[in-house]
């Protein structure tokens, strides 16, 4: 073994020591230069092609331990496996010897090519084994092992901060009084100190898993921007405390409220599910959900327009809902959709659909499964029956098909026919009383004297018997004066006769028809003239006023309403300012009208005019050229002309403005809103 190659290529040694022993003794060789020597007289090959590997086992200490054999593994005799333990750690060179690297005659690749020659001449197989890898460091990352967004980490379960009555959120909302709490938030009515309005405001604490979701579907309510939702106005993170402050609408009803007294008429009830099912389907179309609509978050305005409150926040705050606290998706659309349903339900039998008792209702029996309204309450409206049960039940019966969306839902509505307002009940009639024919009108009432005590009461004879003598003068004069009137007609009548002209005969005939009129408007029903179109007239302004909302006013919905622009200052308070602004109805024809009315949701001033003679274009006219007609004030007004005028335009022409209230939009201003008009000839 003084060239080394059987400790490479002879694996299957049983000594492992005289193998140890050889392989030093062969770098002993190589150090002295024998190896070399031996290399230049010995045969090139050995065993049938082997190569001379004892150099190349003591070039490197990577190489010494790939050269180095190992223990060998119990086999079968006829099979030669290759080596798969791994390579033991080279002994450490002597004090003094020289590094394989500065002995070694070949470099690296050219050792490892040798080896790789002698392992294919003397048919091995197994590949030298890899340089041990270097120890992995363990990372240095100066940032937090976790995402802090990851809310898997915060406590499911935090107490809702404590609050008073008088405590200031963010140096601005003063709170006043607490409305809800609950383990984990509370809601309160407070005061913006900074714009002197009433708001609302929900707190819950900045370190429970839902602060951000609630944050992120606050943000997301406030970019909505649908007015017939109540509105977002902040959402903050302050310290340990996580804020959202909305609208507060102090003359609002809630749903709840207004069924304590009972079921909702048919037409109340309509306007209801069709007003909130239009505003859901529209946050539907913009990626919202509601996803906890109750009769608490329905709010019912002074006006007659329905408002939701807590689009995507309520949710949030009960941790139902996606990232943003909308939801999405087909199960969100069915959730509002059904909770539209109930809602309908509610309205029209006073009971909640449900078995449990819910917002003062009381829930329906057990047994009482998949049923429509009209089940559960005799007279209720077939169409608004129907129309609930298709939107709440899986399974609505005659085999109807459900509704599972807001939008399809609003498509079910629009379908169904418009249910009016009823008209209002007029008081019961009752006969007037009977006066006494006998007695005189002007006749003074006889005083009673009231005698002395000890003395008869005189006899109370005399204006008996003086009325009596009046009464049959007054029929005497009556008499005569019907007799002469009678003889008078009857000569002007023969006098016509005899004339032969029909200039005279036709004076007669024109003064008996100029009485007719007003004998016509004392018992004739005036009936609605229907306006074509509805102008904006603003001659003292720069822009027309309210033009987005003109058809409003004439569509016969008095829940939709024609809004004037807003003003910071009453008409004519300051020198400089205008003095009105108006809205000028087309009848498109030459009509005659008697009777206009209007419905203002506040109280406004206002002059019903119509056009002189002399107006070319009524659009373009002074408010000097038309002529007024009447004037009132409030907000349903009636003006009925004592005598019917001939027109195609009437001009409203608004003279005072109410100003709008501090919760409402765009307060401290003056404007306002007129819901129905209606014209009768």
């Amino acid at each position: 073994m003084a060239d080394g190659t059987k400790a490479v290529v002879d694996t299957s040694a049983a000594d492992g020591a005289a193998d140890e022993a050889a392989l030093a003794a062969a770098i002993d060789e190589l150090a002295d230069g024998t190896a070399r020597a031996t290399a230049a007289g010995s045969p090139a090959k050995k065993d049938g092609g082997g190569t001379d590997s004892g150099a190349a086992a003591g070039t490197t200490d990577g190489e010494a331990r790939a050269a180095r054999p190992t223990a060998p593994a119990p086999t079968p005799p006829a099979a030669s496996a290759p080596a798969t333990t791994a390579p033991a750690p080279a002994p450490a060179p002597a004090p003094g010897e020289p590094t394989p690297e500065t002995t070694a005659p070949l470099s690296v690749s050219e050792i490892a090519a040798e080896l790789a020659s002698g392992d294919a001449g003397t048919g091995r197989t197994d590949p030298a084994p890899a340089a041990a890898a270097p120890a992995k460091r363990p990372p240095r990352d100066p940032q937090p092992t976790h995402d802090p967004r990851d809310t898997a980490t915060l406590p499911q379960t935090l107490p809702a901060p404590q609050r008073r009555s008088g405590d200031m959120i963010g140096h601005r909302y003063r709170l006043e009084e607490c409305i809800s709490s609950t383990e984990t938030f509370s809601s309160w009515r407070a005061v913006d100190e900074k714009l002197r309005r009433a708001v609302g405001v929900h707190l819950m604490a900045s370190g429970h898993q839902r602060a951000r979701k609630v944050l992120a579907a606050a943000k997301s309510a406030a970019l909505l921007g649908d007015p017939r939702f109540v509105q977002v106005l902040d959402a903050v993170q302050e310290g340990e405390l996580v804020y959202v402050v909305r609208e507060w609408l102090p003359h609002a009803s809630d749903l709840a409220k207004l069924l304590s007294d009972g079921p909702l008429e048919p037409h109340e009830a309509y306007q209801m599910v069709r007003q909130v099912t239009d505003a859901v389907a529209a946050a539907h179309r913009r990626g919202q959900a509601h996803l906890r609509l109750t009769p608490r978050c329905v709010l019912r305005t002074d006006s007659g327009q329905y408002r939701i409150n807590g689009i995507a926040v309520d949710a949030a705050l009960r941790g139902l809902g996606g990232e943003g606290g909308g939801g999405g998706g087909e199960d969100a659309e069915r959730v509002d959709t059904r909770a539209i349903g109930a809602l309908l339900f509610a309205a029209l039998t006073h009971r909640w659909p449900y078995p449990e008792d819910r917002y003062d209702l009381k829930g329906l029996p057990r047994n009482l499964r998949e049923v429509a309204p009209e089940q559960v309450r005799a007279g209720v409206h077939k169409g608004l029956s129907e129309l609930a049960a298709r939107a709440l039940l899986d399974h609505p019966p005659h085999h109807a098909e459900p509704i599972t969306t807001p939008d399809g839902l609003a498509r079910a509505i629009a379908l169904m026919p418009r249910i009016r307002q009823p008209q209002p009940e007029l008081p019961a009639f009752t006969n007037p009383p009977r006066h006494n024919t006998h007695a005189l009108p002007t006749a003074p009432n006889p005083t009673r004297v009231v005698a002395a005590p000890g003395t008869a009461p005189a006899p109370v004879v005399a204006p008996v018997r003086r009325s009596g003598r009046r009464l049959r003068t007054v029929v005497k004069v009556t008499a005569s004066a019907v007799a002469l009137g009678a003889i008078g007609v009857a000569s002007w009548q023969l006098v016509d006769h005899l004339r032969t002209g029909s200039t005279a005969v036709a004076s007669p005939q024109a003064s008996s028809t100029s009485a007719t009129p007003t004998a016509h408007t004392a018992t004739h029903d005036p009936a609605p003239i229907p306006v074509k179109d509805a102008l904006s007239y603003n001659p003292l302004g720069e822009k027309a006023d309210g033009a987005a909302s003109l058809p409003k006013a004439i569509d016969e919905d008095p829940a939709s309403e024609w809004q004037t622009n807003w003003y910071s200052d009453a008409f004519g308070s300051k020198p400089g300012t205008k003095e009105g602004t108006g809205l000028l109805l087309d009848l498109g024809s030459a009509q005659t009208v008697s009777k206009v009315t209007l419905k203002w949701s506040t109280a406004t001033t206002a002059e019903l005019r119509m056009p002189g003679k002399s107006v070319g274009n009524a659009q373009t006219a002074k408010p000097g050229d038309f002529t007024v007609l009447g004037k009132k004030a409030g907000t349903a007004v009636e003006y009925n002309l004592d005598s019917p005028v001939t027109t195609r335009y009437l001009l409203i022409w608004l003279t005072n403005l109410s100003k709008n209230p501090d919760g409402g939009p765009n307060p401290g201003k003056y404007q306002a809103f007129l819901g129905d008009v209606k014209v009768f000839g």
